[in-house]
């Protein structure tokens, strides 16, 4: 199976950075983001400040994971 990573660009708190997600994680990101009524650039600005990881992508994965995990696909 061929890997959909795509790099998406953010801003986060005004500087514009670049992630490396597949469709799937992007996607779901955006979805936590609209059900927290939140814009996706918040709720990234989140994941980076609480992020254990060096890698931005890789806490966003992360995140997305626990948060599907916790509150299951259909609340992501």
């Amino acid at each position: 199976m061929k890997s959909s990573i795509v790099k998406h660009s953010i801003v986060i708190d005004g500087h514009k950075t670049s992630v490396s997600l597949e469709d799937a994680f992007w996607g779901d990101l955006k979805e936590i983001a609209y059900r927290q009524q939140a814009t996706l650039s918040k709720l990234v600005a989140q994941i980076d400040e609480t992020r254990q990881q060096s890698n931005l992508s890789s806490a966003i994965r992360l995140y997305v994971l626990e948060h599907i995990r916790t509150h299951g696909k259909n609340d992501a």
